[in-house]
């Protein structure tokens, strides 16, 4: 039986496809289906329209509610699923293809290509393929027009017209989700793919340039760990650090976000990072093939900033930023959300908006958190944000840039946390957090990661800190 909510699925496969058929068994029935093996069992060569037939008659009696059928490519065995009366079978090969498969066709056999796409990929792809429902009108009334081809009931529409405007131009009256999601496609395609972090900024100088202070990272590593002790789970580090203890240094992102940052900087970025063995490095994305090169091999994330700082890029093109990033070798993303669409009541915009990166960071493994400018926002602006980002399965919100006059306050991460974090979902305070108390307030309000740059003040309050077991 499946598990509450799951629906039973037949499963098929060519001898191409046997091994991923075995690893998609395993992850449904872990995930609660009730998983009907069509075959094939072996590697042993076999016909794939005979199991794609079987896979699509197991859906097209109830048997089952969902197909999905693996070949080496995919194309074939979507073809012969179709065959069968009431199949609406789709080959995928990303998870924005296969929400689109589901969200706007209804189908319900799914297609794979064992030979173009990874496990992880085609998990993700299932997943997605098996969760979206089909639920407008529009889109409902398509299908039908589909599924009545080659019956009496089908007639073909007149083609809507379009009022010219006054330039003489043709006026769009409507774009819809799917529109973007091909435009995003499109532009993958043309670019290619491939298959941050409670972070405190504390106060380092240079081993030349030191004062002896006894406050950094370097010299009060005790202080620092009272900080680690509350619960942040990335401290910030910066350029021209001192020798870090391995244990607080595997906390921190070492960061370099400056306009005027030069190719020198973010070398001596990237070796600190190297030789201090730090979390990540964080970036803008124009240095990302560098820090790649100089950390490839180490253990050090490449983090890197997407619509950043304003937001207000086109999604599409914050989809490609992403994909770029993470073909050039990032492995988190944050996106700032579009604020004025959030502002004007565009929901729909903002969720593909954020969709757009979140799905090209899935397709790439890489995290995603969205930055939603809290400062900006009305606290019903606040919740919508968090719920669309949620929706949109990100890995994080946070709270701000740093660019909008205003930071993160303990109230916000608290309502932030309130909606996001029965999901699993993180959240980052970034900004306004400048002493022990500030930090320890976002912490206690419900914050996973901190970001902060008054760094000094936050150890000085942390020496009257005892923490206890």
């Amino acid at each position: 039986m499946a598990g509450p909510g799951r629906s039973s699925v037949a499963l098929g496969a060519d001898h191409g496809g046997f091994p991923l058929k075995e690893e998609l068994k395993k992850f449904l029935t872990e995930q609660g289906y009730a998983v009907i093996d069509c075959g094939t069992f072996s590697t042993v060569a076999v016909d794939y329209p005979v199991f794609a037939r079987l896979v699509g008659e197991k859906v097209a009696s109830g048997e089952a509610r969902f197909g999905i059928m693996v070949d080496g490519a995919g194309i074939g065995s979507s073809m012969a699923a179709n065959k069968v009366k009431g199949v609406r079978a789709a080959l995928c090969y990303d998870v924005s293809s296969a929400n689109n498969a589901r969200e706007h066709n209804n189908a319900n056999v799914l297609t794979l290509g064992a030979g173009m796409i990874g496990a992880n990929l085609a998990k993700q792809i299932v997943d997605t393929f098996l969760r979206v429902e089909c639920t407008e009108e529009r889109h409902l009334k398509r299908v039908q027009m589909i599924d009545n081809i080659g019956s009496a009931d089908l007639h073909t529409p007149e083609p809507a017209k379009v009022e010219p405007a006054e330039s003489g131009e043709p006026t769009v009256t409507e774009l819809e989700s799917g529109d973007v999601a091909r435009i995003a496609q499109r532009v993958k395609e043309l670019m290619g793919t491939q298959g941050v972090s409670g972070s405190i900024t504390i106060p380092v100088c240079g081993e030349e340039e030191c004062t002896n202070c006894g406050l950094c990272a370097v010299k009060a590593d005790d202080h620092v760990r009272l900080i680690l002790n509350l619960g942040a789970d990335r401290i910030t580090h910066t350029l021209g650090a001192g020798k870090v203890p391995e244990d607080i240094a595997k906390y921190i992102d070492h960061t370099l976000l400056k306009p005027d940052a030069i190719e020198s900087d973010v070398i001596k970025l990237c070796e600190e990072a190297r030789d201090y063995k730090f979390a990540s490095v964080c970036v803008n994305p124009i240095w990302i093939p560098l820090c790649k090169k100089i950390l490839d091999g180490t253990d050090v994330a490449v983090c890197t900033v997407v619509g950043f700082p304003l937001g207000t890029h086109m999604s599409e093109i914050k989809a490609m930023e992403t994909r770029r990033a993470i073909r050039d070798g990032a492995k988190e993303i944050d996106m700032v959300i579009n604020i004025g669409a959030l502002k004007g009541g565009q929901d729909d915009l903002v969720y593909q908006d954020i969709r757009a990166v979140v799905e090209a960071c899935e397709d790439g493994g890489a995290l995603s958190k969205v930055i939603i400018e809290t400062a900006l926002l009305t606290n019903d602006e606040k919740r919508r944000a968090c719920e669309l980002s949620k929706r949109a399965r990100a890995n994080y919100v946070k709270t701000s840039t740093g660019f909008a006059g205003g930071g993160a306050t303990s109230e916000d991460v608290a309502l932030m946390s309130s909606v996001v974090s029965s999901s699993g979902m993180g959240v980052k305070a970034s900004g306004g957090i400048r002493d022990y108390d500030d930090a320890e307030k976002m912490i206690n309000a419900g914050a996973t990661r901190i970001g902060a740059s008054a760094g000094l003040k936050i150890v000085q309050g942390a020496k009257e800190v005892t923490i206890s077991n």
